[in-house]
């Protein structure tokens, strides 16, 4: 017998979704780790590599794209405005709306974080090679799509929408 626990393979939960979760539970929990002396979680890290990716975003633009609501994706930035890593700064082209971009200090951060990023990826070719990877985050893109796109009708139809 081994000490090893058990893992669920019998319906309802199908292999594969049960390997995204404890997958993604442990892809977190090491990754809050790894920026624990950042004082960042993973949700912190990922809105700064958007940022440094797609330069000034919205706050609904970066809480989409974290998939958190609003008010969480808003402590996020307020946390990260407090500590002088993100402003906002009017857009341009919409008054209204409130762009969040990096201070010199989040730029220099983000750049740590990279780095940091880096090493941690350098065990992952002990499991997989960069083709492998690329292919397991195309499928898993392609059914977050499908499920929110499902999701998103399913929530119109039981409006009455059509």
């Amino acid at each position: 017998m081994t000490d090893n626990p058990p893992k669920l393979s019998a319906p309802p939960w199908a292999s594969i979704e049960w390997s995204v979760m404890r997958a993604a539970r442990e892809i977190r929990r090491s990754f809050d780790e790894v920026f624990s002396d950042f004082d960042l979680n993973l949700s912190g890290a990922a809105l700064l590599a958007l940022i440094v990716e797609h330069g000034a975003l919205s706050q609904t633009k970066l809480g989409a794209s974290l998939q958190m609501g609003r008010a969480s994706a808003g402590a996020l930035v307020d946390d990260l405005e407090k500590r002088g890593f993100v402003q906002r700064q009017s857009d341009p082209l919409d008054k209204r709306v409130w762009l969040v971009a990096l201070t010199d200090e989040g730029k220099e951060l983000a750049a740590q974080i990279d780095q940091r990023h880096r090493e941690v990826r350098e065990c992952y070719p002990n499991v997989s090679n960069e083709k492998e990877r690329s292919t397991i985050t195309g499928v898993l893109d392609l059914i977050t799509d499908n499920l929110q796109q499902e999701r998103e009708r399913n929530s119109k139809s039981n409006k009455g929408e059509s």
